[in-house]
């Protein structure tokens, strides 16, 4: 059985022998080669299943503090020595006496100097008691000595928490960046004219820097909406209901002890849960995220599209290739690599927002897993974000291709002069234009040709022989000048 077939070229300058020459290789080679290889090989950069851990590592490892293995370890950790101290605060559970600064003090270098080394050793007990969570509560127990059992709420307030650390310290900032980048865009250009295209036609022209206005105002209003949704804990016990605590501690009011203690670690309280956080919050975060990414997609395709117009050059960096085959082109990899990540990420993301939510009775297993991959969709959508403000980087924008496209559609004139002639009364306007435009060729003369024999006022007629396909463009300047401004309202000050 043959897997495939290699005609080598005596083009290639790597082949050494003709196009008659067949290089055949089995299915059974293939399989033997994979199966020998499988059994040496060791996690690397060539070797990781996922591209992030692999060939984009570099553009994605600040994220792996928080949504890694290793990170969720980190987290647990914490919210077991939170709550170890929130309860020897509490003067009824006497087996859990006040610490003192020494004893505080060494806890907290359990959190603040947990370590590689910390993680491995979890995980070599978890192989164990294959149980991740009791692996944890043994390695406290082997560093404490004496550590009591921990309610097994630790698992969504640390996944709480490293989505919130994810979001603040690595993916909002480079949100902002991306939209600062797009803002730059739009006042710098504020004023470069530009053919606008509706059903991929001529159609009004507006500005360059106006075009990414929009797209810098509609990221904005999807970055505020993911800056405000509240992560949220529960920390109720098996079912929700303090089941255990109030058989051990009856006088205890555990509601109050169990908000108070979500709300020390930055979280709000949800008060009616099963076994579970119900992940509404997460649902609403990642299609939040979801759409800040769709919205991107739409800015790459559209500056995709003017590169292929020739509105924006691309600079050149040495010793860079564009196509193996053809020399001369710089193609708008960036943008097209932003696409494609964001499209990954929005698979991963849709798919934990729509199933999170939804859990057999108190409580089944698949969130767990799928839990495991919150780290993939935010990887992806942090290239995607990193590619697309490279790719902006390397834009320079091509006046005279914009000139020359608005130089051959005087027929975008029509608009105004429509609106003019309705103004002062005159029959048929949109009717005349569209006999004197459409399907026709255009030009300057027959427009100002058109314009000398309309029966308007002076003054209104010399106002449209003024008008150019590079002068009508409304109020497009201002409104992308004004665009830092209407960001800065939008965020309630925040300024970039």
């Amino acid at each position: 059985m043959l897997l495939w077939t290699t005609f080598e070229s005596p083009s290639c300058s790597i082949c050494s022998t003709g196009i008659n020459n067949v290089r055949v290789v089995s299915f059974a080679r293939v399989t033997g080669m994979s199966s020998n290889h499988s059994q040496d090989l060791e996690l690397s950069s060539l070797t990781a299943l996922c591209p992030l851990d692999g060939r984009y590592w570099g553009k994605v490892k600040e994220l792996a503090p928080f949504m890694s293995e290793y990170g969720l370890i980190r987290f647990r950790i914490l919210v077991e020595v939170k709550w170890l101290i929130k309860m020897s605060q509490i003067p009824q559970i006497v087996e859990v006496p006040s610490f003192s600064e020494g004893a505080r003090t060494f806890l907290q270098e359990l959190i603040d100097g947990f370590s590689m080394d910390d993680a491995l050793e979890v995980k070599k007990i978890e192989r164990v008691t294959n149980h991740d969570v009791k692996a944890v509560e043994y390695f406290l127990k082997q560093r404490c000595q004496s550590h009591p059992e921990i309610s097994k709420d630790i698992n969504n307030l640390a996944h709480a928490l490293m989505l919130k650390g994810a979001l603040n310290t690595v993916i909002l900032p480079v949100m902002d960046e991306l939209i600062k980048a797009i803002c730059e865009m739009a006042t710098t250009h504020s004023s470069v004219p530009m053919l606008s295209r509706t059903h991929g036609q001529p159609a009004s022209p507006t500005t360059l820097g106006k075009e990414m206005a929009i797209f810098a105002y509609r990221l904005s209003r999807e970055r505020k909406e993911i800056s405000q949704i509240e992560m949220l804990g529960k920390f109720a016990g098996a079912v929700g209901n303090y089941n255990a605590h109030l058989s051990a501690y009856p006088e205890i009011n555990w509601p109050q002890i169990a908000e108070e203690f979500v709300m020390s670690l930055g979280l709000e309280f949800n008060p009616y849960v099963p076994q579970i956080e119900t992940h509404d919050y997460m649902a609403k975060l990642f299609h939040s995220i979801v759409q800040f990414n769709n919205i991107l997609v739409d800015f790459d395709r559209d500056v995709w599209g003017y590169i292929s117009l020739g509105y924006f050059k691309q600079t050149t960096k040495a010793g860079e290739i564009g196509s193996s085959t053809m020399p001369h082109k710089v193609n708008p990899i960036d943008f097209e690599n932003s696409e494609g990540n964001l499209g990954v990420a929005n698979g991963d993301l849709s798919h934990l927002s729509t199933k999170l939510p939804i859990s057999r009775w108190q409580r089944d297993l698949t969130d767990s897993t799928v839990l495991r991959n919150m780290g993939v969709g935010l990887g992806h959508s942090l290239l995607a974000y990193r590619s697309a403000l490279q790719g902006i980087k390397k834009l320079q924008v091509n006046e005279a291709a914009l000139t020359e496209d608005l130089d051959k559609t005087w027929e975008v004139l029509a608009e105004p002069i429509q609106t003019v002639m309705r103004r002062y009364g005159v029959p048929e306007p949109y009717e005349k234009l569209k006999e004197l435009t459409r399907g026709r060729a255009v030009n300057k003369e027959s427009i100002r040709e058109f314009i000398q024999k309309l029966d308007i006022p002076v003054d209104a007629k010399t106002s449209l022989l003024n008008l150019t396909p590079h002068t009508y463009v409304g109020a497009a300047a201002e409104l992308a000048n004004n665009v830092n401004q209407a960001i800065n309202l939008l965020n309630g000050g925040h300024i970039f």
